[in-house]
Parts: structure tokens; sequence; C-alpha cells
């Protein structure tokens, strides 16, 4: 099967300040394990477009996409909120981050890449319809989702979260969206501390407590998420892939193993298997411990390319 992976080097200038765990390593962690372990002669390399502010504007306002404009520094840094840290270049990293998505839905849905990872940041499934947070500016997955309804005519897309964090920006977006399924397993009570809406038939949500191993994780998704992705039966899947959830990494309490990421990413390709023709579009969200993150998103493409 063949895997697009999509990023830019714009993503990189994204410059968050000495100390911040969302910062340019984190790419160059992941690019340096494909090389290390050979992926990258497996993979297919493209450049993300910028997003156009019509492919924003499906799932944003206007007012917020000025609001972040307006922000930007000319040098140094802003906040958009405690931590949320901007700088120069932030504005062309969010457009191209937002616009891999939207390139991996036209690769993906033309047939020409089986399934695509978008390797961006900022990251964003915090984004809401109007406001920017937890180091998120666009809704990155949010607008690849909108652009497949909108563009490629789909009728039903899933949207599968497994980062440590609730997805609030994706859940405000398309809550009352019947043609978007939103499944997601996050660490609760825990940022961003939104309320917890109630199961709909187009929402799945299980949070975990803090203690949560790979145990209940599993049982999240067994129970809760492969039940309704089959009633569901989306013609695409895309994926919020946080990798925070990792016992190694600081910013969660949850204690996930790399086993655990390869077998949730076993269970999606079963799914897009039955369901979706075996489109993924996947897309980096949390993971903040370089050596877990870069091992994870290495094992994640793999078994999303069929190699073991």
């Amino acid at each position: 099967m063949s895997t697009a992976y999509i990023s830019h080097s714009d993503c990189r200038q994204h410059d968050t300040g000495d100390g911040h765990p969302e910062n340019s390593r984190r790419l160059s962690a992941i690019e340096d394990q494909f090389v290390a372990t050979g992926l990258a002669d497996f993979l297919r390399f493209f450049d993300a477009p910028e997003v156009s502010e019509n492919q924003l504007l499906r799932v944003h306002t206007r007012g917020h996409l000025a609001s972040i404009e307006s922000m930007m520094p000319a040098d140094g840094y802003a906040r958009l909120d405690p931590d949320t840290v901007i700088s120069p270049d932030s504005l062309v990293a969010a457009r191209r981050a937002a616009g891999a998505v939207v390139a991996a839905v036209d690769l993906v849905t033309s047939g020409e890449m089986d399934s695509a990872f978008c390797g961006v940041r900022p990251p964003g499934h915090h984004a809401e319809r109007n406001r920017a947070m937890g180091f998120c500016l666009y809704n990155n997955i949010a607008v690849g989702a909108a652009h497949a309804l909108q563009e490629h005519d789909l009728k039903r897309i899933a949207i599968l979260d497994f980062d440590v964090h609730h997805g609030n920006g994706t859940e405000d977006i398309f809550k009352d969206d019947q043609r978007v399924l939103f499944c997601s397993t996050f660490q609760h009570p825990f940022f961003p501390y939104t309320p917890l809406l109630e199961d709909a038939p187009n929402r799945v949500s299980v949070p975990l407590d803090a203690t949560a191993r790979s145990a209940e994780f599993r049982a999240a998704v067994t129970e809760r998420w492969l039940p309704a992705l089959d009633e569901f039966q989306p013609e695409m899947i895309f994926v919020s892939a946080g990798f925070d959830a990792h016992v190694d990494d600081e910013m969660s309490y949850v204690s996930l193993t790399d086993a655990d990421f390869r077998w949730v990413t076993e269970k999606i390709v079963e799914v897009a298997e039955r369901t979706s023709a075996g489109r993924i579009v996947s897309v980096l969200e949390g993971g903040y411990e370089l050596n877990s993150l870069a091992r994870c998103v290495e094992t994640h493409i793999r078994v999303l390319m069929g190699l073991q």
C-alpha cells in the first residue's frame, strides 16, 4: 500500500520559543527516524501547499482568521493564550499545516495514494470555529474533512482522535454535522477542560482516568469506537494522531506504549478496509517526548503501508 508523507519546511519556522514543548524538533525527530530505519525509502514525499481562505472558511469564521492575522508579531513572540505562542513565520506554517490535509484528501480520493500522513505543525484539533487555543491556530483535520465533503462529494466520514487531550475544536466544528462521526479517547479531567457532551449518533467520546493504561484504552476502542464505525460505514477515515498518551511523555498521566499505538492503527486500517476502500488521512497532533514520538509515528505509518 502506498502512503504519502506531506510536510513543508515552513512548518519548522513556527518558532514557539525556548522550552516550549511544541517545537520544530518534533518534525526533525520524526524525519530522522524515517532515514535511520529505512522507512524513507518506501514513502512518497510531498510539499504541503498553503490552504486557501475559502477552505479555511468552511470551518472557521472570518473573524477568527482576521484575529490570528492581526496578532502576528513583526518580530519576537506573541501569545494567543497562555499556551499558544506565535512568531513572524507562524501564519505561513499554519497555512501549510492545513493545506497539507487538503492535499492529502486529494491524493487519497483520486487513488494516487492509498493513505497519507501529514507531518505538520502547528497542530490543530483544539482550534474551535472561532478560537485558537492549545498550541493550535487552524483546525487542520477539520479543514481537510470539510474539503472531502465539499469537493469530493463524500457523504460520511469519520474522524478518530487518540490524542491524550480532548479534541474540543473538532467536536465544536462538527457536533451538528451528521455526515461526520467523531470518535475520541482522552484523559479526563484534563486540558482543555471543556464540558463533556453526551454521546450522539455522530459522536463517541470516551474519557479515560489518569491511571488508564493499555487495557482501558483498548477497551474504549473495541467496545465504543469499533461498533459505531461499523454502523456508520464511513467513506473515508481521518486520524488525529496524537502520541502524548505515551508512558514516556510528561504531558499526561495516561500510560500507553508503542504496542498500543501499533494496535489502534491496525484496528483503524481494518475498519478502513471494510468500509472506506482503505482510504485514511492521518494528521500529526500531540506527542512531545521526541524518542517515543518518532518511534510511534514510524510504526503508525508502517501499519498504514502494510509493512511490519
